[in-house]
């Protein structure tokens, strides 16, 4: 089974070729470009690296949302090019499900937060159940499903859990600050190679959904937002 996976939710743009499980290439860019600068270059770039044909790939993944409106807009439009140009289906990974996967493994509670604005974090809590099978793999559960909240509705999930956490993502930065006075329990953040989305995380999840049948027509993908634009919001006369 072969996935091109894709992510431009956030500030990274990334893109990646999983085939079973091992990781071919993978790109992933934070600079000061929009992702409809990069996406296709980047995955042009990989596959003129690696030599794909891309008529033997089975499924594009595609971080679905929430994240960076204008962001989750491109991801879209590539991914849902590229299935109809090839005929091949989507694979819609939730991006905060995308994002906790960076932490495979961890015996900590997850919980990635991503600046939504207006006070609020694209979020969710999450973690790995151990499978009973050898060789041993984990299984990324949600105890709470990506929502958009404040921080401090998060952190106070985040501690009645009573166990430890570990924040990521690029709400972090924003606020780190504003934890130190919130958190009841322990805390950490993820380090600078896992604090982001990667397209890479996004290919290993597809890979599950697909076994799973969990895809969709090219035609019928959409991104989930989680909440209406700020131009939506001006447009209804909302805060």
């Amino acid at each position: 089974m072969k996935i091109i996976a894709l992510d431009s939710s956030g500030l990274v743009a990334s893109s990646a070729i999983i085939e079973d499980q091992t990781l071919i290439a993978e790109y992933n860019i934070q600079y000061k470009k929009t992702h409809s600068q990069t996406l296709l270059p980047m995955l042009d770039e990989l596959r003129k690296m690696v030599e794909l044909d891309l008529d033997t790939i089975d499924a594009i993944a595609l971080a679905k949302g929430p994240g960076s409106f204008t962001g989750l807009r491109i991801g879209s439009a590539t991914a849902k090019g590229l299935g109809l140009a090839m005929n091949k289906p989507i694979i819609e990974i939730p991006t905060l499900d995308g994002l906790a996967c960076n932490l495979y493994g961890t015996d900590k509670l997850i919980c990635p937060i991503m600046d939504a604005r207006r006070n609020q974090v694209y979020t969710g809590i999450y973690e790995f159940v151990k499978r009973k099978e050898k060789p041993v793999s984990y299984k990324l559960s949600s105890l709470l499903s990506q929502c958009a909240v404040s921080i401090e509705e998060i952190a106070e999930r985040c501690n009645s859990f009573g166990r430890e956490v570990i924040f990521l993502g690029d709400g972090v930065p924003v606020f780190e600050e504003k934890l130190t006075e919130l958190m009841k329990v322990p805390y950490g953040f993820a380090p600078a190679h896992m604090n982001r989305q990667r397209a890479a995380a996004f290919g290993i999840l597809a890979a599950d959904y697909y076994k799973e049948g969990k895809v969709v027509n090219a035609a019928d993908h959409a991104p989930e937002y989680l909440r209406l634009s700020q131009a939506e919001r001006e447009k209804r006369g909302m805060v």
